[in-house]
């Protein structure tokens, strides 16, 4: 990998961690138009670079956390089934899932498609959007943690489908876009942990390119940092329509430049 391309790969990790976007499409998909080759480092510096868009999210709410242990234990609940079905799916993940790249970008299409008919249908509701997360119980947290589960399939998005869920469940947007930045914490700390040992000889063998990953790691901080406030901010006055229409946008003109 190049600094440009290091650059590139880790400001998109950046901003489509936390968007209902998925940064598995985008990072699979830059990778790929970049022409990097999937090396034994490139996988690395995908997971490495992860943790630089977490750190953002902790520094943004170490104090809710730190004051808040209910939250902190909401979120050990919501966690529960994706790691669960993370580690009963863990070869089937890396092995199966992210093999058909027509698969993955017809995924990512059908997902933006159903952001569209969520507001469509909820446009037409009486009924407001009114919980916060402090009305979420063990049910809720539960639930919210099994449709993120569903995001072991690329292209669907771990934000996308905690948002979903939450709003289908009454919730603000806003203050599901926040719970799933908490969520995410957990839940990407223990999936990257768990590839890092998966390829811990591979990350002793690249010390030499320590230069790359640290200017990921720090690309990707910078870039989630603005975007996390910046989708709060948006979601006050704003859905998730453009997201939907823009995956189906990105998705159209990716299956013709395949020619899929």
């Amino acid at each position: 990998m190049t600094i440009l391309s290091t650059l590139i790969t880790s400001i998109i990790e950046g901003i489509t961690e936390f968007l209902p976007i998925s940064s598995t499409f985008h990072l699979l998909m830059t990778q790929r138009l970049l022409g990097i080759a999937e090396t034994e480092f490139v996988k690395l510096f995908s997971v490495f670079i992860q943790a630089g868009a977490i750190l953002a999210v902790v520094l943004l709410y170490a104090k809710d956390l730190w004051h808040d242990k209910w939250l902190v234990i909401k979120a050990s609940v919501a966690f529960a089934p994706t790691a669960l079905v993370g580690l009963l799916l863990y070869d089937v993940i890396k092995n199966v899932f992210f093999e058909s790249q027509a698969g993955i970008i017809y995924v990512f299409i059908l997902v933006g498609l159903l952001f569209i008919l969520l507001e469509k249908f909820l446009s037409k509701q009486k009924d407001p959007l009114n919980k916060v997360i402090a009305d979420i119980g063990y049910r809720d947290a539960l639930i919210i943690g099994g449709a993120q589960a569903l995001a072991v399939v690329p292209g669907v998005s771990r934000a996308g489908a905690v948002i979903v869920a939450m709003i289908l469940l009454r919730y603000r947007r806003p203050d599901a876009a926040r719970f799933s930045f908490i969520l995410s914490i957990p839940t990407i700390f223990a999936a990257s942990a768990l590839d890092l040992f998966e390829m811990r000889a591979v990350a002793f063998a690249s010390f030499s390119n320590v230069g790359l990953l640290l200017l990921g790691f720090l690309g990707a901080f910078i870039s989630a940092l603005f975007i996390v406030k910046w989708f709060i901010s948006y979601l006050q006055g704003h859905s998730l329509e453009i997201f939907g229409w823009y995956r189906i946008g990105i998705g159209l003109i990716l299956l013709f430049l395949l020619g899929k």
